[in-house]
């Protein structure tokens, strides 16, 4: 912290010497005649001045009191030289006007101070900044001169008061298309609208898609954005940029399309997603075999966590050793202080005057008390040779782009499996009862609702941003009855969940503090847009629709209207179709939703509090939760998880339903295939008929449908393959 403070205050040694050295030596005011005073190319202001017979009347009367500053023009020769006025512009109008009512001579000395031209347009930006407000388009012009003359960052950020930030901000809109800060002069365009445009590094592009938006609201912000960068990844948004890093991208040699007027970390959009792929593989690997040399029998990678893949393998629990010394020392000294911060923060009150800066800091630093507490507790955790030589480890990168280690994993043989045989029959059927058991579920029905309620709404804002993926899906829906000689038939059970009737309603009756959260504010934000310029009469609709650019307004307008579309509301856990859409969007549910009370703690047992502040804090809090009652468990677990981005197995879960090879029907022979194949499914769901029956009471109406999920790269390649061996 010191370092960079100190490089700070250099920064603005350097650019004070740099504006003292130029006014710092002012030269002496000196008369010229009046008929010398032109008006400056440099100066800043271009807009109409004001009140000129005021000021025109009051140097009659007092003369003029406060020089001008000039400076000599190009091109000026002989005895009589031109002077331009860079800072007085409204005392050289009151002049010209006292000139044309003969008050004043041609030859009327007029006090001016002459300075170069570099010194010219600083003081006159200086000077119009102060008196008047100057017009955007001038601070731009202006903050563009000054860089081909020459001047630093530093300099123009210390001329001006401004952070180097604003700085090269605004040098970023002053280099947008000719064109386009010709409408800013003319207020036919906002800042907030260049600074979208902006994102586009040729001028071409920013025109094309400015001038070429068909319709008003498409030139808003967003919508401008989204032309720019529909095919590239938002970096802020991609937990693989959060991994790698974008400046190991950079320096692969991925080319990074900056937001300068966004403060989100990582702003930016990349293209080269084959690249951020590689580079994520890589850091994996390296992570890898660090993870290897500890004597795992075998360690792999993942670049997504497969909780369907996991499940497929037994685990060893890790041997706990009891604290040395040294540590019960040191995990005393951080749980009291873990304790003393706790205090202190329960006792800042809102009167306070800097209630929320401290806030802050005693949050920052029980955070990082916290993680220390958590490694401490790591270190006493322990694998013995014999463990390591029957188990292994992945290496996965989890939906919020962190590392996480899975180590003494065990692999199921058959091996093992036709040594069991050997058990005696009473031991068999014990285990079999044991197996079919059932355990209660951690979230219950109106809970699941309630959570995939909001998750729905996620990936409809997702969609919003991303409306190709929408195209995708909806055709996904459609190309299966459309091609039923090709995928064959299957009952709707098996289809990604696009229904005719807007889910609006219900996803609001199932989770009651929706309408607060951030997607329903993007959702219903886009929703008055749409409505403003959607035609009022149905007759009206189709001939609007066929006018619009299927490639933007359309398109868009179907990303909106299949997110209404989507049902994603189910009573239970476990494989869903959407799944699948929540992968394709690279959901990030921690952008939408955050445990609180009312949300999530007041809804569960206070024994699953403590198992949630077991894992997303430390041992010492889950210990203090569970001392507690219900209601003050609930608060300090909202509380404790403010800033740990941890979520609820239904919304991390990531499992997709198998695809169903559904068989296509050539002759007799199929039919009489597909009717064992009916005979069976029927066997099957007499079975299971009392579970189904008690699932169908908590959930949904569509909620016993098993849906057909969203293609994935490895369900296409794994397609392709079936069809070419058939």
């Amino acid at each position: 912290m010191q370092t960079q403070a100190e490089t700070i205050d250099v920064a603005t040694v350097e650019a004070d010497s740099l504006l003292e050295t130029s006014f710092g030596n002012e030269q002496p005011v000196v008369t010229v005649p009046y008929s010398s005073l032109r008006r400056s190319p440099l100066n800043a202001r271009t807009q109409p001045l004001s009140g000129i017979p005021g000021l025109a009347a009051n140097i009659r009367a007092k003369g003029l009191l406060q020089n001008l500053v000039v400076h000599e023009m190009k091109g000026s020769r002989g005895k009589q030289r031109r002077y331009g006025v860079c800072a007085g512009q409204r005392r050289e109008a009151a002049l010209d006007l006292l000139f044309e009512q003969k008050h004043i001579a041609a030859d009327y000395p007029v006090p001016v101070r002459i300075v170069s031209e570099g010194e010219a347009l600083a003081i006159s930006l200086i000077e119009n900044s102060e008196r008047e407000g100057l017009d955007p388009f001038d601070v731009l012009r202006s903050y563009r001169m000054l860089a081909e003359e020459g001047r630093s960052v530093d300099y123009i950020a210390a001329l001006f008061s401004a952070s180097p930030l604003t700085v090269k901000r605004r040098m970023k809109l002053a280099n947008v298309s000719p064109k386009l800060l010709a409408l800013l002069r003319e207020d036919g365009i906002t800042l907030d609208q260049l600074a979208a445009l902006a994102l586009a590094d040729d001028h071409e592009t920013q025109e094309r898609v400015w001038f070429d938006a068909p319709n008003d609201w498409q030139r808003t912000p967003q919508y401008l954005r989204q032309a720019i960068t529909r095919a590239e990844i938002d970096a802020s948004r991609s937990r693989l940029v959060r991994f790698v890093g974008l400046a190991a991208y950079e320096a692969a040699g991925g080319y990074v399309r900056r937001d300068l007027f966004s403060d989100a970390e990582n702003a930016g959009f990349i293209a080269d997603a084959e690249l951020l792929q590689r580079l994520a593989g890589e850091k994996l690997e390296a992570v890898a075999e660090e993870v290897r040399a500890e004597g795992w029998n075998w360690t792999e990678t993942r670049i997504e966590r497969d909780v369907l893949e996991l499940n497929r393998y037994d685990r060893l629990d890790p041997l706990d050793r009891p604290y040395t010394e040294d540590e019960q020392r040191e995990i005393d000294a951080l749980t009291a202080r873990q304790d003393e911060l706790a205090e202190q923060y329960d006792a800042l009150s809102e009167d306070d005057e800097n209630a929320y800066e401290e806030g802050e800091r005693i949050e920052a630093e029980l955070d990082a008390v916290t993680a220390a507490i958590q490694a401490l507790e790591m270190r006493t955790l322990a694998w013995d040779a014999q463990q390591m030589a029957e188990a292994g480890a992945f290496v996965i990168l989890d939906p919020q782009g962190n590392l996480v280690i899975e180590r003494g994993l065990v692999r199921r043989d058959s091996d093992a499996q036709d040594g069991a045989g050997a058990a005696t029959m009473g031991e068999a059927v014990a285990t079999l009862k044991e197996a079919n058991r059932k355990p209660k579920p951690v979230h219950s029905a109106k809970l699941c609702q309630r959570l995939s309620a909001h998750r729905t709404a996620a990936i409809h804002a997702e969609l919003i941003a991303q409306p190709s993926v929408a195209l995708a899906a909806l055709l996904f829906r459609l190309a299966p009855v459309a091609f039923p000689e090709r995928y064959g038939v299957g009952p709707s059970r098996d289809y990604l969940e696009l229904n005719a009737t807007s889910n609006h309603d219900a996803l609001l009756k199932a989770a009651d503090d929706l309408s607060d959260s951030t997607a329903w504010g993007i959702i219903d934000a886009q929703r008055q847009q749409w409505l403003a310029v959607l035609p009022r009469n149905l007759a009206d609709l189709l001939p609007w629709l066929t006018e619009q650019d299927p490639g933007t307004t359309l398109l868009d307008l179907l990303a909106f209207c299949t997110g209404t579309l989507l049902d994603g509301v189910t009573g239970t856990e476990g494989p869903h179709a959407i799944h699948a859409l929540s992968n394709t969007l690279q959901l990030d549910m921690t952008r939408y939703w955050t445990p609180t009370r009312a949300s999530y703690f007041d809804h569960v047992s206070k024994a699953r509090i403590v198992d949630v502040a077991m894992q997303a804090v430390s041992p010492k809090i889950a210990l203090d939760l569970g001392k507690m009652k219900k209601g003050d468990a609930a608060a300090a677990a909202e509380l404790r998880l403010a800033k740990t981005a941890w979520l609820p197995e239904i919304l991390t879960d990531r499992e997709v339903p198998p695809i169903r090879a559904l068989g296509v029907m050539h002759g007799p022979d199929d039919e009489a295939d597909e009717e064992a194949a009916d005979s069976q499914e029927v066997s099957a769901d007499e079975a299971n008929a009392q579970e189904a029956n008690a699932a169908a009471d908590a959930a949904p109406a569509n909620e016993n449908r098993s849906a057909w999920p969203f293609p994935t790269a490895a369900s296409i390649a794994n397609a392709e393959t079936l069809q070419h061996t058939a």
